[in-house]
C-alpha cells in the first residue's frame, strides 16, 4: 500500500472541503476523514503482513532533501490515533454553529494533513515541514472561533504560536548541524551518526526545548491553561488529544535514538521535571474554577506521566508511554467534549455555578463519568495500562521515581472525581439541563468502546509498537 494515499486524502480533504461551500462543508469533512481512517487501518493490516512500509522519492537536490516516509509501528500508531480521532471530533461539532464553517473545516483537515505528515515523516527537514504547518490552522481556529473577547484569543493564539515556533528553531538548528554531520536529513542517518558527548548534549537540548514546549513539560507549560480555555471545544480536542502527542511521539522517534548518550546523562534531570509537572498539575486542577483550565491542568499532570515514560529510556517505560499516548488522546477528547456539553447547555464553565446536572441527565452522567473513570486509571481501562506500565519502567531505573510518580495517581482521582461531584451531584443547578442527542451519545459511545476495549485487550497495540520500540532500546543502549 503507497503511504502517500493517506495524506493526499488528507490534504485533498481539506481543498474539497473549502470549495464545498458552507452548507456542504462539515459532511465533506465526515467523508474524507473516514476515507482517511479507513486507509489508516488498511495500512495496519498491510504492515502486518509486511513489516514497516516505505515510500522515498527525490525532492531537492542540494541540499539532498528527499519526499521520506515510514510507516512502521510507532508512527501507525499515531496515524491511527490521528486519523481515527479526526472523524469523531468532526462529529462532536456538527451540533455546534459556527460562521465561515468551510474555513473551519478545512483547517481542521489541513491540520490533520500535517500532523500525519509529521509521523510519517523520515526526512528530518521534510518532518520540520509538516511540523510547522501544523501550527498555522490551529492559530486560526484559536482566533476566529475561540471564547471570549478577540484581542484575548489573538494574544492566547499568539502566545502559543511564538512559544512553539521559537522552540522549534532551535530544534531547527539542531537538524541543520546534523546534516553538516551527516550529508543528508534521513533518520537512519541522524541515528548513526558519530557524534562526541558535548554534540549529542547539544542536539539533545535544541530538540528538548521544542517537545517540552509541544507536550507540555514543567515549566515549559505556561501557554498552556490560557490557550485551552480560549479555543474553541473543536481546538482544545485537537491541541490535547493529537497535536501534543506530536511532542511526544518525537521524543521517542527523532530525540533519543540521535542523542542516547545526553538521553542518559540528563535523564534524572529531566525525570524530576516530568514528575513535578504531574504533582503541580493535580495541584493546580484543585484550584481552578474554569471547567476548560481544570482540563488543561489535569492534562499537563496526564502528559507528564506520558513524558516520564518517553524518557525513562526503557522498554517498558515506552511502551507505557505510547499506550497511554493513544488513552490520553481518546480520553482528553472525551472531557473536553464533555465540557463542551455542558458549556453549550448551561452557558458557563464556573465549577461553582453548576451542580445536580446528574438528574435528568442519565446519559450523559454515565459518558462523563466513564471518561473520568479511565482518565484516574481505574483497572480496565486504557490509561491504567499505560500508567501501570510506566510505573514498572521506571522502577528499573529507580525505585523513588516510581513511587513519586505513583503518589501523584492519588491526586488525580482526588480533583477528578471532586469535580464531578460538584458539578454533576450537589445542589440542583437552576437552569435547564436535557440529555445527550443522537450525534452526542455516537461520539460518547466510541470513545468509552476505545477506552474500555483496549483497558481489558491492550495486545494488539503492544504488537504493533514491540519492533519499533525494540529498535529504539538497541540505539539507547549501542
Amino acid at each position: 500500500m503507497n503511504i502517500v494515499i493517506i495524506l493526499i486524502i488528507l490534504l485533498g480533504g481539506a481543498i474539497f472541503t473549502y470549495f464545498c461551500g458552507n452548507r456542504f462543508a462539515s459532511k465533506a469533512a465526515i467523508l474524507f476523514s473516514v476515507a482517511a481512517a479507513v486507509f489508516s487501518v488498511a495500512l495496519y493490516l498491510k504492515y502486518g503482513e509486511t513489516g514497516t512500509i516505505n515510500f522515498s522519492t527525490g525532492w531537492i537536490s542540494n541540499p539532498n532533501i528527499t519526499f521520506s516516509l515510514k510507516a512502521d509501528g510507532l508512527a501507525i500508531a499515531m496515524v491511527l490515533l490521528t486519523t481515527i480521532l479526526l472523524p469523531v471530533i468532526i462529529l462532536a461539532s456538527l451540533n455546534r454553529e459556527f460562521k465561515n464553517e468551510k474555513l473551519l473545516y478545512a483547517l481542521i483537515m489541513f491540520m490533520a494533513f500535517a500532523m500525519t505528515g509529521a509521523f510519517l515523516s523520515s526526512d528530518a527537514l521534510l518532518y520540520y515541514v509538516f511540523w510547522e504547518m501544523s501550527l498555522i490552522p490551529i492559530y486560526f481556529i484559536i482566533v476566529l472561533w475561540g471564547n471570549g473577547e478577540m484581542a484575548k484569543r489573538r494574544k492566547a493564539a499568539m502566545t502559543f504560536f511564538l512559544f512553539t515556533f521559537v522552540g522549534s528553531l532551535f530544534m531547527m538548528g539542531a537538524i541543520i548541524y546534523m546534516y553538516t554531520k551527516v550529508g543528508s536529513f534521513l533518520l537512519e542517518d541522524f541515528y548513526k551518526a558519530n557524534l562526541n558527548n558535548t554534540e549529542q548534549i547539544c542536539i539533545f537540548l535544541a530538540f528538548f526545548l521544542a517537545y517540552a514546549i509541544k507536550i507540555p513539560i514543567f515549566p515549559f507549560h505556561t501557554w498552556q491553561a490560557n490557550v485551552y480555555q480560549k479555543a474553541p471545544a473543536v481546538g482544545t480536542m485537537l491541541l490535547a488529544g493529537l497535536m501534543s502527542k506530536m511532542g511526544a511521539y518525537s521524543v521517542m522517534r527523532w530525540q533519543i535514538p540521535t542523542a542516547p548518550y545526553a538521553a542518559q546523562e540528563l535523564r534524572t534531570v529531566i525525570l524530576i521535571l516530568c514528575i513535578i509537572g504531574v504533582v503541580y498539575g493535580a495541584i493546580m486542577a484543585l484550584r481552578q474554577d474554569d471547567l476548560k483550565r481544570f482540563m488543561a491542568y489535569a492534562s499537563l499532570s496526564h502528559v507528564g506521566f506520558v513524558a516520564a515514560g518517553a524518557y525513562a529510556l526503557t522498554y517498558d517505560a515506552m511502551q507505557g508511554a505510547v499506550v497511554l499516548i493513544l488513552a490520553h488522546g481518546f480520553g482528553i477528547v472525551a472531557l473536553f467534549y464533555s465540557v463542551d456539553v455542558i458549556q453549550h447547555r448551561t452557558k458557563t464553565l464556573s465549577i461553582s455555578k453548576l451542580g445536580g446536572l446528574a438528574s435528568g441527565s442519565p446519559k450523559f452522567t454515565v459518558a462523563f463519568f466513564l471518561s473520568i473513570l479511565s482518565s484516574i486509571g481505574v483497572p480496565l481501562t486504557f490509561n491504567f495500562i499505560g500508567e501501570f506500565t510506566i510505573m514498572y519502567g521506571l522502577y528499573q531505573v529507580g525505585m523513588w521515581y516510581a513511587i513519586a510518580i505513583g503518589t501523584s495517581l492519588f491526586l488525580g482521582a482526588l480533583f477528578m472525581l471532586r469535580m464531578f461531584q460538584q458539578v454533576m451531584l450537589g445542589p440542583r443547578y437552576e437552569g435547564s439541563f436535557f440529555d445527550l442527542s443522537k450525534t452526542e451519545t455516537t461520539v460518547f459511545g466510541i470513545i468509552v468502546l476505545v477506552l474500555f476495549f483496549f483497558g481489558v485487550y491492550v495486545k494488539p497495540v503492544t504488537d504493533l509498537v514491540g519492533s519499533s520500540l525494540s529498535e529504539i532500546v538497541m540505539y539507547i543502549n549501542r
